[in-house]
């Protein structure tokens, strides 16, 4: 028990100081993250979007596909992108196994399907309570697709913070790829996980303090975000 104090003492110690370990590994954690999702919500929003609006055959196994793809195990993203990289792999050449851009790779992979998803359930509902005054007023479903966006953009900003949360609470896939290197790869989950299993609980304790403020965060603002976009009812 008095270990266990003493550990909790020292990280609080950490984090108070602005340990420049805990900084450094707190500040590319974010970096990635946020990377990941922003190409995420770059590519995902427009993607779910047209699935919602245009029918094309294969348009139901898409659906279910996209769905499916929520759920990806992230050690099996992580092996596939490891294999894609490694210098026996096809992208070999680009030199970017066990660097954060990597780490990105993976983090995007996972989380464009939670946005991509999440999207396009929100645009067709939208298009099916729009879509007679968007035709009465010449809309086709490719120039309402910036409208529904738009007029869905609280409900969107909610899937794009579920997608922040995967990222920055992911493990499995960028210790792959990023090899959890100090100095270069290490973030938050993976330095967690290695200073656990070295007996270093307080750097562990620490950086698992913010990752958990970091959670609530993200949880909080999206449920703000929920409550605005209903005018703060119920």
């Amino acid at each position: 028990m008095n270990d266990l104090l003493q550990a909790f003492g020292q990280a609080l110690r950490l984090l108070t100081s602005l340990d420049a370990s805990l900084l450094e590994i707190i500040a590319l954690s974010l970096r990635v993250s946020l990377t990941a999702v922003g190409l995420a919500a770059l590519f995902g929003l427009p993607l779910g979007a047209a699935i919602a609006l245009f029918r094309f055959p294969g348009r139901r196994t898409a659906v279910v596909l996209l769905n499916a793809m929520m759920g990806l195990p992230p050690v099996v993203v992580g092996l596939v992108i490891y294999l894609l990289l490694s210098r026996s792999g096809p992208l070999g050449v680009l030199g970017l196994l066990f660097t954060p851009t990597a780490m990105i790779v993976a983090q995007f992979v996972l989380v464009l399907p939670i946005v991509a998803a999440l999207t396009r359930q929100s645009m067709e509902d939208l298009w099916h309570e729009y879509e007679e005054q968007l035709r009465s007023l010449g809309s086709t479903p490719a120039r309402a697709i910036p409208t529904l966006l738009w007029d869905g953009r609280f409900t969107l900003l909610t899937a794009i913070l579920a997608g922040f949360g995967r990222a920055s609470a992911e493990v499995g896939a960028v210790m792959i790829v990023g090899g959890n290197i100090d100095h270069v790869t290490r973030m938050m989950t993976t330095a967690i996980a290695l200073e656990t299993s070295k007996g270093d609980l307080p750097l562990a304790l620490g950086l698992g303090f913010v990752l958990l403020t970091l959670t609530i965060a993200v949880n909080g603002a999206a449920e703000l975000v929920r409550r605005w976009s209903k005018g703060w009812t119920g």
